[in-house]
């Protein structure tokens, strides 16, 4: 029998509660793991280690691939970045997968309705890679930065996934009709790359219109495949169709490493009371067993889980309230007893080995022909009117290699007049055209913002890239 190494990590809060009990069930099966118990979160970052993973737990990650961790708390709205997002990221776990399975014996407004579908969530990028800045004192920035291929890699993992779960479909969920050029960005990837998956029916949906079909009809999706920010969204929608967070595993999957992880957080009040709900780790723990290809053993666990909450109708405070619930303790021994006794309603899929994509492990994924630069846009920190702004910066491109094509607050165009009343902030897009429309030099962007510096405070710029004859950059509302 094959021996498995796999990183535990507790965590915080309810984790040793939720964890111990998916590893007494994981043991029952016979499956034979040799856990290295490993430290990370809330006693790290007091430590003072500011990305609360220690270097010993990293080591045994390299070392044996796998990790099933524990909830980690996140310090929210100072220094530390969140210990769950260190991992994900330092370990290149691009994948997150979140099934979304209506559970027997679990009552929700959905129950009988036969939901089950996956949510497929680009992992690394987006706003998530968390690059913001104050741009003046009243505005912030966020970089939302996609790539294609970030994009190619979680595409292509979602058809592979639904390959190896023998799905029928897969839905890509982005707001490319607002931000074309990222979100748009999946969405092109997604076209291009369901050609190569003829067998697999594959749509495109507007994000907001899913997370309605998602309330409406949920049981019309089998994936969806979506970027960083919309699939955290629609995932916590979607546990809640089945009955909350305690009911919704994930996985982090890359191409070395893999992390799984419950998607509920640590909820430090309820630590140590034994009534909490394990499910939610548990199921990632079955995720963890069929990615090890131990089938079987994730199916008794399935099964077993199942007769607990269907059968023996032994259920949690979040399930059923408080009256009548059972403890941590009580549902981990009944699911032990049921250990090896099928459930008779159970629909056993055949499951086979996750494909992992190949994408080219290059920088330059994308390699563009021809490129040059039609202008910059200079964003500018100013309390003048819109129109005093316009006249002054047209003054000061006198004698340059630039035309101001126009000013912009917020994404809406606000010089020359657009003849609307808006309420502008203290931070304007300003955008300057080479005169002939030929390439731009540095040296000519340095000449303009030295002449514009003694006037005005700029706080960044952003080159007018043209990619192969396509302009790669977006127009504001109202601008020609």
């Amino acid at each position: 029998m094959t021996s498995h190494k796999i990183t535990l990590i507790e965590g915080d809060g309810i984790g040793p509660e939720v964890v111990g009990a998916t590893r007494q069930i994981i043991e029952a099966t016979g499956v034979k793991i040799d856990w290295e118990v490993c430290q990370a979160g809330a006693e790290v970052f007091k430590k003072g280690l500011s990305t609360g993973v220690p270097q010993e737990t990293i080591d045994s990650i390299l070392r044996n691939k796998v990790a099933l961790k524990g909830p980690l708390e996140t310090p929210v709205g100072f220094g530390e970045k969140s210990a769950n997002v260190t991992l994900r990221k330092m370990f290149e776990t691009y994948g997150n997968i979140r099934p979304i399975q209506e559970i027997p014996g679990v009552a929700t407004p959905y129950s009988g309705r036969g939901i089950d579908f996956v949510i497929v969530r680009e992992n690394l990028e987006d706003l998530y890679a968390g690059i913001e800045h104050m741009q003046t004192p009243g505005t912030a920035q966020c970089l939302k930065l996609i790539s294609r291929k970030g994009c190619e890699k979680i595409v292509r993992l979602a058809f592979e996934f639904a390959r190896a779960e023998g799905r029928k479909k897969v839905q890509c969920a982005t707001k490319a009709n607002i931000m074309k050029l990222t979100e748009g960005l999946m969405k092109h990837t997604f076209e291009d790359v369901a050609k190569e998956y003829p067998d697999i029916e594959a749509y495109h949906i507007i994000v907001d219109n899913c997370a309605h079909q998602m309330v409406k009809i949920p049981e019309q999706f089998d994936v969806i495949v979506t970027t960083n920010m919309n699939g955290d969204i629609l995932s916590d929608l979607g546990s809640a169709l089945i009955g909350g967070l305690g009911f919704a595993p994930g996985a982090n999957i890359g191409d070395t490493y893999s992390i799984f992880e419950a998607v509920h957080g640590s909820a430090p009040k309820y630590a140590g009371k034994n009534n909490i709900n394990p499910t939610a780790v548990l199921l990632s723990g079955v995720m963890m067993l069929r990615h090890l290809k131990e089938f079987e053993a994730a199916n008794q666990i399935e099964q077993a889980l199942f007769r607990t909450f269907a059968i023996d109708k032994v259920l949690t405070r979040d399930a059923i309230g408080d009256k009548g619930a059972a403890s941590t303790t009580q549902l981990t021994d009944t699911i032990l007893r049921n250990m090896g006794k099928p459930y008779p309603d159970y629909k056993k899929r055949e499951y086979k080995s996750l494909k992992l994509p190949h994408v080219p492990n290059v920088p330059d994924f994308v390699k563009a022909i021809e490129r040059s630069v039609l202008g910059i846009d200079v964003f500018i920190e100013s309390i003048l009117p819109a129109d005093d702004l316009g006249l002054n910066l047209e003054r000061i491109a006198v004698d340059t290699s630039f035309t101001l094509k126009g000013i912009s607050c917020r994404g809406v165009k606000v010089y020359p007049d657009s003849g609307l009343k808006l309420d502008p902030t203290d931070l304007f897009r300003c955008r300057f055209i080479s005169h002939d429309k030929s390439d731009v030099e540095d040296a000519k962007i340095y000449d303009l913002l030295e002449r514009i510096t003694p006037h005005h405070r700029w706080t960044h710029l952003e080159k007018l890239n043209v990619f192969d004859g396509i302009q790669a950059f977006s127009k504001d509302h109202g601008e020609d």
